[in-house]
């Protein structure tokens, strides 16, 4: 095999991307007024984002992602019933049971097809991607929906300093098929750090606390996390995500034409960009309009990417993510 050339047998195509995003737009100044101690080039310039966008009351993450995949089906060319498999990565589906991607299966009317959730927090797109090219490669599935869908403004303490500026809301979907054609995904690197399991929390929601007992539990269903942690850690994961893809493709940072990361803080991925020696003006960045949308951002990034046209027919492409767990992915797609 020639440099970075991975046996066509060992990839597939991802025949179409799309992403939705909520109408409504908070920007850092709404926030603010909970923080009068605080200003927006501070926000801008620890975070990089000047706006999110909050789903309405009427919005869902199952309708966010219904749209995100409408878009990726229209960009494949591929009629929905052809469709036999919809992994959906989110961390805050709409209701514990069933999944969501069955409540997705059916609003697309394919209800027969194999449907199921996946929770990597941040990293759940490429893991989702991943655990979709190897249902392909295995022949369990043909042509799959990989979605996320995020409403982390349902989560977020609006007077927390720590989170509150960060995240908003949004999906994002791609289509995976066997076919020749299209942008070929590699495979991704999967790993993890459960040492760093309390460095992001939500820990109310589930068996343990599955609703408050009293005023103070209400704190522990926020999303909660420790920024200094968070930030070594995540400078370091995303770093080595991408290192390690270049060691597996046998690549160099010069060869890589965009990295399309997880947008968790324009601060950690300049870091980041130093650390690997691939400027950031080659960081597909989205931060500043989206905030963070966890599962939901590297799928977004790439849907937003894909719809400006910033991508040219064999663009080397390096996906990296850093996730509550703490949870690593990275991995190469030709574009």
């Amino acid at each position: 095999m020639t440099l970075g050339q991975t046996a066509a047998s060992d990839t597939v195509c991802i025949a179409g991307v799309g992403l939705a995003v909520p109408k409504s737009i908070r920007a850092n100044s709404e926030i603010l007024k909970a923080f009068p101690n605080r200003t927006e080039e501070e926000i801008v310039r620890l975070t990089g984002i000047h706006e999110r966008r909050y789903a309405a009351d009427d919005e869902s993450a199952t309708s966010l992602a219904a749209v995100a995949v409408e878009h990726a089906l229209r960009q494949a060319g591929l009629p929905v019933r052809e469709v036999d498999t919809i992994i959906m990565a989110t961390i805050i589906p709409d209701q514990p049971v069933p999944s969501m991607a069955s409540a997705l299966a059916a609003l697309l009317g394919i209800p027969r097809a194999t449907a199921f959730d996946l929770n990597a927090a941040c990293s759940g797109w490429l893991y989702a991607l991943e655990v979709g090219r190897s249902l392909i490669l295995g022949g369990t599935a043909r042509n799959v929906i990989v979605v996320t869908a995020e409403l982390l403004s349902r989560i977020t303490n609006p007077q927390d300093h720590e989170t509150a500026f960060l995240f908003g809301d949004g999906a994002g979907a791609a289509i995976l098929t066997r076919s020749e054609g299209g942008h070929r995904l590699h495979r991704m690197g999967l790993s993890g750090n459960a040492e760093q399991f309390t460095a992001i929390q939500r820990r109310g929601g589930g068996a343990r606390m599955p609703w408050p007992g009293a005023t103070s539990d209400l704190q522990q269903f926020y999303i909660q996390m420790d920024g200094v942690a968070v930030f070594k850690h995540a400078v370091i994961g995303f770093a080595e995500q991408i290192e390690e893809t270049l060691r597996r493709e046998c690549l160099r940072p010069e060869d890589i034409a965009w990295v399309v990361p997880h947008q968790a803080n324009a601060r950690i991925l300049k870091a980041v960009s130093k650390r690997v020696g691939i400027p950031f003006e080659r960081f597909v960045m989205t931060i500043a309009n989206y905030g963070n949308t966890s599962g939901a951002s590297v799928s977004m990034a790439l849907g937003w990417a894909a719809e400006e046209g910033i991508f040219n027919e064999g663009d080397r492409i390096i996906f990296c993510s850093v996730g509550a767990g703490l949870t690593f992915a990275g991995g190469l797609l030709v574009w």
